[in-house]
């Protein structure tokens, strides 16, 4: 059994992950502001920057949410505490592809 003190091995590498994806969507939308101030016509496929950025976002949210509802849940809770997870996580990756899906959309008809 894992000393309670001890963080999971997962732990920080998720954490490094989560903060380095949204630096590089703080700067990638800096960037975009000054492009836009200057005029220039933004490629969508600039998007895939802040997209990608924001999913590694999202999914390692949800890898931390996971160590900290289901690994650190008693044994006989995890079931419970695994389906309410999955159900978490299918609304925020729904959410999440709704939302790239309605900007893609918005900018192929523009």
């Amino acid at each position: 059994m894992p000393d309670a003190n001890q963080p999971h091995p997962w732990r920080k590498p998720l954490l490094i992950t989560e903060f380095t994806a949204v630096a590089l969507l703080l700067v990638s939308m800096g960037w975009f502001s000054s492009r836009a101030e200057d005029g220039a016509a933004l490629s969508p496929a600039w998007l895939l920057i802040p997209a990608a950025a924001s999913l590694a976002v999202f999914i390692s949210f949800i890898g931390l949410m996971y160590l900290r509802w289901v690994v650190a849940a008693a044994a006989d809770r995890k079931p419970r505490h695994k389906v309410v997870f999955s159900l978490l996580v299918i609304t925020l990756l729904g959410v999440w592809a709704y939302g790239i899906a309605n900007t893609w959309i918005s900018l192929s008809n523009a």
